[in-house]
């Protein structure tokens, strides 16, 4: 199993809008995937271990694929219209770590 985790960093002067992206752009995003997506995940950071301190990243999603090979063939041609919406939720650009997923229990 595959893990996709796109993480967004809590920057200084950032902007993310996260209703935009909790309720037009993953919504969009699960329906695009359609059954190549075996599970998904949307978290919004808190904190980094102290309350009141800033979290470490804004928010984080992570996606769940059979394969890399099967994402790829998902994501080829959603692509252009997924990055195309970013611009209306963040201006932070994220990091993406992909992962195999050593334990998994949906």
């Amino acid at each position: 199993m595959l893990k996709l985790s796109i993480l967004y960093p809590t920057t200084v002067n950032g902007r993310f809008d996260l209703d935009y992206y909790h309720n037009v752009h993953m919504p969009m995003s699960i329906k695009k995937f359609g059954t190549a997506l075996k599970g998904v995940s949307v978290e919004k950071g808190l904190h980094a271990g102290t309350e009141g301190s800033q979290p470490v990243y804004v928010a984080m999603a992570h996606f769940i694929f059979d394969s890399f090979e099967t994402f790829e063939k998902a994501f080829k041609p959603i692509s252009a219209t997924l990055i195309a919406d970013m611009p209306n939720y963040t201006d932070i650009t994220p990091t993406y770590q992909f992962s195999e997923l050593m334990i998994y229990n949906p």
